[in-house]
C-alpha cells in the first residue's frame, strides 16, 4: 500500500516553503494547468508516501480544528529541536497541542493553512 495526503489550498507557495524549509521535505513532482489545477508533491523520492497540495480558481473550503493533525516522526531530539528553531526563525507559530498525549510527547506547529503539525521523536529513539 502507498499513501498520499491531498489537500486543496489558497496558499500553495507558502505551503511549499513551509514543508520544504521547515520540515525538509523535497519537491518530488509538480504540475500546472492539469484540468485547471496546479499542484505539488512533497516527500522523499523512494518513500511510499507523499503529500499533494493543489490550487485552482476555486477557493479552498476547509476549517481545520485543533485535532486535525499530521504527525511527523523525527529521527532524534536534536533534529526535532532544529526543526522547531527553523519554524520559529521563519515566523511560524509554535502551538500547544489540544491532545494531552501530544502536549507531553510532541511539538505543535501551524502550517500556512492553519492545520496542525505535530513533530515528535520516533518511539524508541
Amino acid at each position: 500500500m502507498k499513501f498520499r495526503y491531498a489537500r486543496h489550498t489558497d496558499n500553495l507557495a507558502l505551503l511549499v516553503e513551509f514543508y520544504t524549509k521547515v520540515l525538509g521535505l523535497k519537491v518530488i513532482g509538480e504540475f500546472e494547468n492539469h484540468s485547471e489545477y496546479n499542484g505539488v508533491f512533497l516527500g522523499y523520492k523512494d518513500f511510499d508516501w507523499h503529500i499533494e497540495f493543489t490550487e485552482s480558481n476555486e477557493p479552498a473550503n476547509h476549517k481545520p480544528d485543533k485535532d486535525d493533525l499530521m504527525v511527523f516522526y523525527i529521527d532524534s531530539k536534536e533534529d526535532l529541536m532544529s526543526i522547531k528553531q527553523k519554524a520559529k526563525d521563519l515566523g511560524y507559530l509554535i502551538v500547544k497541542p489540544k491532545n494531552p498525549y501530544w502536549q507531553r510527547n510532541g511539538i505543535g506547529i501551524l502550517d500556512p493553512d492553519g492545520f496542525g503539525i505535530i513533530l515528535t521523536v520516533e518511539p524508541g529513539k
